[in-house]
């Protein structure tokens, strides 16, 4: 099947409000319609994709749950401040930023195999690289390269489950994979780090999972493996290559110039931001503000992907039933409700349950928030629209963490729990800004 089958299939279905693209990493939450009679077939080849996609989102999991557990060790290991590990959010939003700029003029080109098998090698290249303790420098630019080969890989694999038919149920079982990585990670990340010799070793895990990733996309999606200019989308018949550039920077500019795209990337600028923060400093906070054991607390960053996969896998229907814009708000109080308790009830187990409720009150605004998105533009550009509201929320997810280490080096980690408050109460505030959508009728 090639890459314009799948293109064709969304347009239609999108036209017809049956589904929503949710490019870069989104997170799908059910459609308002039913399933069109056009949708794709989970037929046995189409579910061999779907297990791949599947796949390449637990692999992402595992490489994103883990830098909370081995912050400590790389800190100790490199002889590092708290405000050098800003290096690695820096590197991983460049690493986004580059998906942004040429997935547009990416999709013209190549076909959905091929485009797929990028991203996997990408992210496999990376882990290659850090297993056996690379110098700091080069640490940190492996972040950059699997940032760019996730967004390649997360955007088009999320573009195919789409195509298929009853594709809320298969969205939200790929993206329930990416949060039980997240949840497995910290687990293994921290049994490896406390027994071996080198915490670095961990890495090779991921080179498995990264291997089995690309093999899978390789056996998965071998029909478009075409690595040849792809066929022409059906509005770009005849054009040269220099006329698809051309149209892919003209939808770009457009794009940046809708206010609702900043609008909804303010938002997800915070929501990213208190996510990542949290789950990327809990663990170093335990340990010097808490005076809790390493191998110990290792794990409580996994609290927070438990909640998150829980609170995907059930508050979507509530969320669709009471409305989004007002169960949002509700999210919102609930998760600041458990951080106030996280930080003012000194007890590490009080703390372990905190955190996981925080992610579970979390966990559904990823999707909630590209439902909305995605009914905010004209489907024409909405995967750059919403792809573009990503990537600049991944500013946030890179500029606070970052952040706060710098501020932790001069004034302690405990700074995290008041930015982490200030971040929820800002999400809450920006979700209120965000257009309202018209009610779409059945």
């Amino acid at each position: 099947m090639s890459t314009t089958t799948v293109v064709d299939t969304i347009q239609q279905q999108a036209g017809q409000g049956d589904i929503e693209l949710h490019p870069l990493g989104s997170e799908p939450v059910p459609s308002t319609a039913g399933a069109s009679d056009d949708a794709l077939i989970l037929n046995r080849k189409n579910a061999l994709k779907l297990l791949a996609a599947a796949f390449s989102f637990l692999f992402a999991g595992t490489n994103d749950g883990s830098l909370g557990a081995l912050t400590p060790y790389v800190l100790r290991t490199y002889s590092v401040g708290t405000e050098d590990i800003a290096l690695i959010y820096a590197s991983t939003f460049f690493g986004w930023v580059l998906a942004a700029a040429t997935n547009s003029h990416l999709i013209r080109y190549l076909e959905l195999g091929s485009i797929l098998t990028l991203g996997a090698v990408l992210q496999l290249v990376a882990q290659l690289l850090r297993f056996w303790t690379p110098p700091f420098g080069l640490y940190v630019a492996t972040f950059f390269l699997q940032a760019a080969g996730l967004a390649y890989q997360d955007t088009h694999a999320n573009t195919f489950v789409t195509s298929i038919k009853g594709a809320h149920r298969w969205l939200g079982f790929i993206h329930a994979m990416y949060a039980l990585g997240c949840l497995v990670s910290p687990f293994v990340a921290t049994a490896v780090a406390a027994n071996a010799d080198q915490w670095t070793l961990f890495y090779l895990f991921l080179v498995g999972l990264g291997a089995v990733n690309s093999l899978a996309v390789l056996i998965a999606f071998r029909d478009s493996l075409n690595i040849s200019a792809r066929p022409s989308l059906p509005e770009e018949s005849g054009e040269t290559a220099t006329s698809r550039t051309k149209t892919a920077s003209r939808d770009i500019i457009e794009t940046l110039k809708l206010p609702a795209v900043y609008v909804l990337s303010l938002f997800y600028f915070f929501f990213l931001g208190a996510s990542i923060t949290a789950g990327g400093w809990v663990v170093e906070y335990l340990v010097s503000a808490r005076d809790g054991l390493l191998p110990d607390v290792g794990y409580v960053s996994a609290g927070l992907w438990g909640g998150t996969f829980l609170g995907r896998m059930l508050l979507a229907e509530p969320t669709h039933r009471f409305g989004e814009r007002r169960m949002t708000i509700l999210y919102c109080c609930l998760g600041l409700a458990a951080q106030l308790v996280f930080w003012l009830v000194p007890n590490l187990i009080s703390s372990a349950v905190a955190i996981c409720l925080f992610g579970f009150f979390f966990g559904p605004l990823f999707a909630t928030g590209m439902s909305v998105g995605s009914k905010l533009f004209d489907k024409r550009i909405q995967p750059t629209a919403l792809g573009f509201v990503f990537v600049l929320a991944q500013a946030g997810g890179a500029l606070f963490p970052a952040l706060t280490g710098v501020i932790a080096s001069r004034a302690g980690v405990k700074v995290m729990q008041p930015i982490l408050v200030g971040l929820i109460v800002a999400t809450g505030f920006a979700w209120a800004l965000v257009p309202r959508v018209p009610k779409r009728r059945d």
